[in-house]
Order: C-alpha cells, then sequence, then structure tokens
C-alpha cells in the first residue's frame, strides 16, 4: 500500500470515527495517521535487520506525536488511535483490522517473559482511555476494554471488561460491534453487582429468620 492509498483508507476511517473532523486534509494533522505512516517505514528496516534506524524512526516519531510504537509491532488495517498521547505499543503486540485505541492504552508486557511478551489485539477491538494490556495473549475480537481497566488474562470474544484487575462484566451479541459505536461509558460497574448480589442474598437471609419466627409461634 504506498502513501496516497493508506492516507485515503487512514481518511475514511477517521472521519467515520471522529465527529471532531471537518476536512479529510485534517488527516494529515493526526498524530495516529503520522504515527502509523512512521511505523510502517520503521517497520521495514525492522524486518531487514536495521534496528538501530527503526528505532530511531520510531522515537523521532514519539517525540512528534506522543504515540512510542516499537517497531516490531504488526499493526493491522484502518487502525484508529484517538487523540494519541501516551499510547505505548510494545515489540511483540499484534493489532487486527478495525481496531480503536485511545489515549494512555498501553499494549505492554510483564517483564518475565521472552519471545512472544505482549498482547495480540484481534479485529475490532475498542480499548478505551488509560487502559492497559499487559502479557502474551489474546483479546478477542469485538471487545471492548472499559477505561483505566488493566487486563492481565486472556479475553474472549465479543464481550466487556472492566476493572483492576479487569474482569469480564458482559457478553454481547455478536452483531455489536464496539469499536464502531465508540461507547465508553454505558458500561456495567462489577462492584454494583457484586453489592446487589450481597444485597440479594440479605433479602433471602431476612426472608428465612422470618419464616423460622413463624413456625416457632
Amino acid at each position: 500500500m504506498n502513501f496516497w492509498q493508506f492516507w485515503k483508507e487512514q481518511s475514511a476511517t477517521i472521519q467515520e470515527k471522529d465527529p471532531a473532523i471537518r476536512s479529510k486534509w485534517e488527516v494529515f494533522l493526526y498524530p495516529s495517521f503520522r504515527a502509523q505512516w512512521s511505523h510502517r517505514r520503521a517497520h521495514k528496516l525492522y524486518q531487514k535487520g536495521h534496528y538501530f534506524w527503526a528505532r530511531w524512526l520510531s522515537q523521532r516519531s514519539r517525540r512528534k506525536t506522543g504515540i512510542e510504537i516499537h517497531p516490531g509491532a504488526k499493526l493491522g488495517r484502518r487502525l484508529f488511535i484517538d487523540h494519541g498521547a501516551g499510547v505505548v505499543i510494545g515489540e511483540t503486540t499484534e493489532i487486527g483490522d478495525d481496531v480503536t485505541l485511545y489515549q494512555g492504552v498501553t499494549l505492554g508486557g510483564t517483564g518475565k517473559e521472552k519471545g512472544k511478551r505482549h498482547p495480540t489485539i484481534e479485529d475490532g477491538v475498542l480499548i478505551s482511555a488509560g487502559a492497559m494490556v499487559l502479557g502474551s495473549f489474546r483479546v478477542g475480537a469485538y471487545s471492548r476494554i472499559g477505561a483505566g481497566s488493566v487486563v492481565l488474562s486472556e479475553v474472549p470474544p465479543h464481550c466487556t471488561v472492566v476493572g483492576i484487575p479487569g474482569r469480564i462484566v458482559k457478553y454481547h451479541e455478536q452483531s455489536e460491534e464496539p469499536c464502531k459505536t465508540l461507547d465508553q461509558i454505558h458500561l456495567p460497574d462489577p462492584y454494583e453487582m457484586e453489592m446487589e448480589e450481597i444485597r440479594d442474598q440479605m433479602r433471602c437471609l431476612q426472608e428465612e429468620i422470618q419464616e423460622d419466627k413463624k413456625e416457632d409461634i
């Protein structure tokens, strides 16, 4: 894919996902576009074993865009990094097509592994602001990671994960695509869900106590 083909595809992606854009020419100003184009060049150098120059390009891009993508990472098509500041994508990360990342997202390792040590993000995943996905596991297609979550284990497809550590709080229909709705707000609250379960148990116990009292009378 040459530069203009890449620009055309990114232009369509950004205009679909960012209501703030007013002109397709603004795409040239988006950190997401600039960082990814720079990464494509750095990745080719990395594949040829030119590690110093690959890192030089990636570090220069980081200074200009605030997005740090290791040249070894593999990025799919139509990736959208909204705002971008503070995004970190590790060396062995693999990202599928139509993925959306928000600012402050980290796709990193745990520091304990060698070889494949960063996550694989499958197609259509939405990772909200400030979330961390750490380790060499998969985040299944069309899943959603809530803002500020810390995900440390595999995520099945078509589900929502929130919290620290991240827990599955919802499985959704296969037709639902979080990367298109871009909903970061309407997520289940795992703590409220647990409290509601405790309240239900207390109500059951109170009813049992009342029944026992009636029998004693």
